[in-house]
């Protein structure tokens, strides 16, 4: 990789560039979540290690970085060298909040979110989410409250663990055939699976640069047969492994835009990453195509009957508006006003887990705390965006384009706001 240095104002942003990646390191060496992804020079994550900067002298060293580049002038430049602009200085903003963090100061909630993701979370009273049940009680048969009976009614549908790998194996490959349809892909990107435990996430993909990706799947609890395509496109095809890799490819490469061989979790680009993720399951089947391949094909594959899968999402797709209730329960436990035993309570009531998942939430929250609104609000600002362009649930081909342009650009969630 090399920088240009065709000019002083690319001179100037590639020595930007490069300060912001040690810094992100460097915050790392304090927070082992921070540094989500490195694939730059390995010379300077052995630099940052041998400096061992306290937090103090990192904070400086990015306060006097977001001051140059606050002093560079971009505003007659291409949009996508505005962008970069923004985008390093949105990034160090958030990396100055997470310091702000590890030195002890916390914030609220929303707070939180808008210091790390560059996003407001929307706020749902407890109204919204038993209107949201009280259409789900006809639904669902059987005795006991709604979380139980969609519990119960839920259990035909785990995947047996002997059938796992071969259901969620033809799920990635249906996603990745899906995806190389319209986004010319490396031809090396590849990536394995593994199948893990105890970790607070169901999915996870180690992206290692060079398009290669771990994908880690978590088998601590059941697996529903929806969340196989979930996953497989979520973490890879159209999700992060496309994502990662079309970063590199484009800026990391092509431009040697330095600061995209790297990923700081606890930043304004996990809601473009994780939003985009969840957003791109839409986009590979679009209208009634994933209901026609799972009833087809992964229905059989994990040994259910396909006749049920109408029914299944009837209930499944009216259970996902419900997804911002991890958010009021991370809001309310972070800021204080729930205890864990409620907070878990609340997530069985409303998000309509399993007691066990709704634990297994709550560690995530404990570690990743207002990340949560990067999976919900991310998606719908990824969609409204979109849609916005053109790129509408009935012309797919536009809404791939518009998909593919912005997993290849460095915008920002303030640039998703129409």
């Amino acid at each position: 990789m090399t920088l240009s240095t065709r000019d002083p104002l690319t001179t100037q942003m590639n020595a930007a560039a490069e300060s912001y990646v040690k810094l992100v390191l460097s915050v790392g060496e304090h927070d082992p979540d921070y540094v989500d992804a490195y694939f730059g020079p390995p010379a300077w994550r052995e630099e940052v290690k041998s400096t061992e900067a306290s937090l103090d002298s990192i904070r400086s060293s990015a306060e006097q970085l977001l001051r140059d580049l606050e002093n560079i002038q971009t505003a007659r430049e291409e949009e996508i060298v505005q962008l970069r602009h923004r985008y390093l200085t949105r990034q160090l903003r958030s990396l100055l909040a997470r310091l702000e963090m590890l030195g002890g100061n916390m914030y609220s909630f929303d707070e939180e979110a808008r210091a790390l993701y560059d996003a407001m979370p929307p706020h749902h009273p407890e109204s919204f989410f038993r209107e949201v049940l009280s259409r789900l009680d006809g639904m669902i048969p059987g005795m006991g409250t709604v979380a139980q009976r969609y519990d119960r009614y839920r259990q035909d549908f785990v995947i047996p663990v002997n059938r796992l790998d071969d259901v969620f194996q033809t799920a990635i490959r249906e996603c990745r055939e899906r995806t190389r349809r319209t986004i010319d892909l490396p031809q090396t990107e590849r990536f394995a699976l593994e199948y893990v435990n105890n970790k607070p996430w169901s999915g996870y993909n180690w992206y290692k640069g060079a398009s290669y990706s771990l994908i880690q799947i978590n088998t601590d609890l059941p697996i529903y047969v929806d969340r196989a395509v979930d996953l497989a496109a979520h973490e890879g095809y159209p999700g992060h492994h496309v994502y990662n890799s079309l970063l590199e490819m484009h800026l990391a490469r092509k431009r040697g835009w330095v600061e995209f061989t790297v990923y700081a979790l606890f930043s304004p680009q996990s809601l473009i990453a994780e939003g985009t993720a969840n957003f791109g399951i839409e986009v590979a089947f679009p209208g009634h195509q994933r209901i026609d391949f799972e009833r087809d094909v992964l229905f059989p594959a994990a040994g259910m009957h396909g006749a049920e899968a109408e029914q299944y999402y009837s209930v499944h797709s009216l259970t996902g508006v419900l997804n911002y209730a991890h958010n009021e329960a991370a809001r309310a436990y972070l800021d204080g006003t729930m205890n864990r035993q409620q907070a878990e309570e609340w997530l069985v009531t409303y998000a309509l887990m399993s007691p066990e998942r709704a634990k297994q939430r709550v560690r995530f929250i404990d570690t990743y705390r207002s990340y949560v609104i990067n999976y919900n609000l991310g998606q719908d600002l990824v969609r409204a965006y979109i849609e916005s362009r053109g790129g509408t649930p009935d012309n797919p081909s536009r809404r791939w384009d518009e998909f593919r342009q912005l997993i290849s650009s460095p915008r920002l969630p303030s640039g998703l706001r129409t």
